[in-house]
């Protein structure tokens, strides 16, 4: 799978999923670290990458570009972790959640619990 890290996360993030086989980019890594969000959705949409965030416009501006991609990780009031907490924490519950991703989703994940929703949004 492919992410591409938003600028609210460690860039250290991108190294342990790499170390676990994924092809992983930050958004500083492409030049999209100042960019807007709809130029950094746009990028992962057109180069097959998931998103992963911690800011919840991308799920808004899914919903009002009723978009089917770029698909999204979407971290959410988790209490203070380190970029390798992260990363595990994404790894170790990727087999939940990697075919959703693989067909348009967006994967909220929080301190207690994975929420999956299909894209577009209805």
């Amino acid at each position: 799978m492919r992410f591409l890290l938003d600028a609210n996360l460690s860039p250290l993030i991108t190294a342990r999923l790499e170390k676990a086989g994924h092809a992983a980019k930050h958004v500083r890594d492409v030049e999209l670290r100042h960019a807007a969000d709809d130029q950094i959705m746009d990028f992962a949409a057109e180069h097959g990458y998931v998103l992963v965030s911690q800011d919840t416009d991308f799920t808004n501006l899914l919903h009002y570009r009723k978009a089917a991609s770029p698909s999204l990780v979407l971290l959410r009031n988790l209490p203070e972790v380190s970029a390798a907490q992260i990363g595990e924490l994404i790894l170790n519950n990727l087999d939940q959640f990697e075919e959703a991703l693989a067909k348009g989703a967006v994967v909220s994940i929080v301190a207690d619990q994975i929420r999956v929703r299909r894209l577009p949004f209805h």
